[in-house]
């Protein structure tokens, strides 16, 4: 994919704990993923597939919250073209040198048109890579991260600057009555997304989603997570999406951190790949067996952490007619 800046594709995310300990259970026992790295106040987790040192850092705080989310660029040089044109347009930027940040090398963050703490490295320490030990899979098989999902007040900002700005492409999207966009799905890499973004009160990012191998992984966690006590941690699916044709589950960890684990989308890398819409109204967009999400899916989503300040980023509501978020992949 062309553009101004050669971002490769959604990264990690650092995501704050109250208790690493019930954290690591969670993910680690439960979910499978690869403890990389862990001290007393992070750990360092990844999939099978992924050589990079990490993809998920959990962070020790007094209350949760996202610190940021990333996203690997190609060549360090993108880096600095990023910097040049945000503070070109006034958005300040923050620099993180070499070794000030485990495991990466410089990185570059801003917060973007909706207030959302982003990163951009282009290094990462490498580590094995686990995808053929077989012996160390367990829990759900994590396999890899996919990408994000925010909620933001603004969606035809955020689209307008992804697009337009960064490079990003639309894979799907849905529209009102009135063909105001309601939600988009912005890909780097050649699949549906790795950035979402659905109307309704924010910034707030409403998951992580990670990619696992096949739909009877999903099955598998489901099956591990109840045996471990964690059944109450299940909060939708399993279940088929209309919208990207994935399977899904979302999970709610100790601190009520929301990840989708996800599979079964499809390849958007032609160069006449044509967005797909949806309308609002389509109850199959959602879920493609017609059953809607609980409550606590149009209400709850995670509070992003000010790039300067240290403290929650302030949230708006949406600028459209209210009505249940379309909160989808």
């Amino acid at each position: 994919m062309t553009g101004k800046f050669n971002i490769i594709r959604t990264a990690r995310a650092i995501v704050r704990v109250t208790d690493l300990n019930a954290a690591r259970d969670f993910y680690v026992n439960g979910l499978g993923f690869i403890e990389t790295e862990s001290d007393d106040q992070y750990i360092y987790l990844r999939g099978l597939e992924e050589r990079g040192h990490h993809s998920y850092v959990l962070k020790k705080a007094d209350q949760p919250g996202v610190e940021v989310i990333s996203y690997k660029v190609e060549q360090e040089e993108d880096l600095d073209k990023l910097a040049a044109y945000f503070e070109g347009k006034r958005i300040q930027t923050k620099w993180f040198e070499n070794g000030s940040q485990h495991a990466i090398g410089r990185s570059l963050r801003v917060q973007d048109i909706s207030g959302i703490p982003i990163e951009f490295f282009c290094s990462m320490d490498t580590v094995e890579r686990m995808l053929q030990r077989y012996d160390q899979y367990r829990g759900s098989r994590m396999q890899r991260i996919d990408h994000f999902n925010c909620m933001v007040p603004n969606v035809q900002k955020a689209y307008d600057f992804y697009v337009n700005e960064l490079g990003y492409a639309c894979s799907e999207y849905t529209t009102t009555k009135n063909d105001d966009i309601w939600a988009a799905w912005l890909h780097r890499k050649p699949a549906v997304h790795d950035i979402a973004f659905m109307n309704g009160k924010g910034p707030r990012l409403h998951h992580v989603g990670f990619w696992l191998s096949d739909p009877m992984s999903v099955i598998h966690t489901c099956d591990v997570l109840a045996s471990l006590g964690y059944a109450s941690s299940i909060e939708r699916g399993p279940g088929r999406h209309g919208l990207s044709n994935a399977f899904f589950l979302y999970l709610r960890d100790p601190d009520g951190n929301r990840v989708e684990l996800y599979t079964g989308d499809y390849f958007t890398g032609d160069s006449d790949f044509e967005p797909i819409r949806w309308d609002l109204d389509d109850p199959q967009r959602a879920t493609f067996w017609g059953h809607e999400p609980p409550e606590s899916w149009f209400n709850e989503a995670m509070q992003f952490v000010d790039l300067n300040r240290g403290q929650p980023v302030s949230v708006s509501e949406a600028n459209l007619e209210q009505r249940k978020p379309d909160f989808i992949v």
